[in-house]
C-alpha cells in the first residue's frame, strides 16, 4: 500500500496528461531550432528540490522496482515507468498550480508578498526548467 497520501495514480498515463491539442502544440514548439539557446553552465545554481525527501526517496525506490522488473516483464515495466512518470508529472503540475493560487490569493487581497517569497517560487520554477531542458 503507498505511504503517500495522494490517490493512486496506476491508471493515469502520459497520454492522460497531454491532450491532443496540447501535444500539437508542443510538437509546433520543439519543431522550431533550439540550437543557439545558450546553455547554462553546471554549477550556476544548485537545483532546488521539487519534493519533500521522503517523497523523493519512494520515487526512486519505486524506480529501482521498475528497472529490477524488466527482465522479467519489459511490457509491464514499460507500462509501470509510464504510471510513475505521469502520477510525478500530475504531482509537480499541481504542486506549481498551489504555489500560483497562494500567490494569486495574496495579490487578490492585496496583500505584500514579499521579495524573497517571489524569488524563491522563480527559482522553483527556474530549477525545475533547467531540468526540463537538461541532456
Amino acid at each position: 500500500m503507498s505511504r503517500n497520501p495522494e490517490p493512486d495514480r496506476r491508471d493515469l498515463s502520459t497520454a492522460d496528461i497531454a491532450s491532443p491539442d496540447r501535444r500539437r502544440e508542443e510538437e509546433r514548439r520543439a519543431a522550431g531550432d533550439l540550437s543557439a539557446v545558450p546553455r547554462r553552465a553546471v554549477g550556476d545554481h544548485e537545483p532546488l528540490a521539487l519534493l519533500p525527501d521522503p517523497e523523493l526517496k519512494q520515487l526512486r525506490e519505486h524506480w529501482v522496482g521498475i528497472q529490477a522488473a524488466f527482465v522479467d516483464d519489459p511490457r509491464h515495466a514499460v507500462e509501470e515507468a509510464d504510471h510513475l512518470v505521469a502520477g510525478l508529472m500530475q504531482r509537480l503540475a499541481q504542486m506549481f498550480a498551489e504555489q500560483r493560487k497562494d500567490l494569486e490569493g495574496q495579490w487578490a487581497r492585496d496583500a505584500k508578498v514579499s521579495t524573497e517569497d517571489l524569488r524563491l517560487a522563480l527559482q522553483r520554477y527556474r530549477s525545475f526548467f533547467d531540468r526540463l531542458l537538461s541532456v
